[in-house]
């Protein structure tokens, strides 16, 4: 009973090894370093009201950026970032947008975004369209293998790479969870022992006591010798 349930729980730590590990390894987070617009869309001279988002995913609202012509910069630690995540080397949809509430929401920008466009070893990218926007995004993962000129090569070097990793996740994982099970028997085993230790020094101790009592009633074994 008690090695099943040791058995259970190794079971469920390995599986949130691997879960963790995946996540890390198969992610690359995207953030904005800076952007600039060059028009407000906005006819009244409000403040607009400019998001980025990829098809299929939640509209990041830029709260600061109000203004034309003024360059935004960022740390990449804001609330609002990352941006986006790159769970593949798929390529998404994505844009820049102004909100409106009346009409539909005019496009900055949108364009095919994907993990091969940061090629820059600083992980930078830098995406500009005239007289709509000028953005500098960063994903360090994104960047290919320093000596892989061609793209398909360096995505399969990529992804070889992440089998290399999962197969060393998986075999510390592994020997964690052998690990425990065997700690965890040690354990059970030493407690056993001690258990045992106890149970015979409480049975010698009830034998000696035993003697004592007919030593003194003079009922032992030479009790009745004259």
């Amino acid at each position: 009973m008690r090695r099943g349930f040791n058995y259970r729980v190794s079971l469920l730590l390995f599986l949130s090894y691997i879960t963790c590990f995946r996540e890390v390894v198969s992610t690359a987070v995207v953030t904005l370093q800076s952007v600039e617009i060059f028009t407000t869309h906005e006819f009244i001279g409000s403040d607009p009201t400019v998001y980025f988002n990829c098809k299929g995913e939640e509209k990041i609202i830029l709260p600061d950026l109000k203004k034309a012509h003024v360059l935004y910069a960022y740390k990449g630690q804001e609330s609002w970032q990352p941006l986006t995540e790159f769970p593949s080397n798929k390529c998404k949809r994505c844009g820049f947008y102004a909100k409106h509430t009346i009409k539909s929401d005019d496009v900055f920008s949108e364009w095919e975004f994907c993990p091969s466009d940061f090629t820059r070893p600083d992980g930078k990218y830098i995406y500009s369209i005239d007289n709509e926007v000028n953005a500098t995004f960063i994903c360090e993962e994104c960047v290919p293998h320093p000596h892989i000129a061609d793209p398909d090569q360096a995505s399969k070097s990529k992804d070889g790479g992440h089998g290399l990793h999962w197969v060393i996740v998986a075999l510390i994982s592994i020997l964690a969870s052998i690990l425990v099970i065997f700690g965890l028997a040690a354990a059970y085993k030493f407690w056993q022992k001690k258990k045992r230790q106890k149970e015979q020094a409480r049975f010698l101790k009830l034998f000696e006591d035993t003697d004592d009592i007919e030593d003194e009633l003079g009922i032992g074994p030479l009790g009745g010798s004259v």
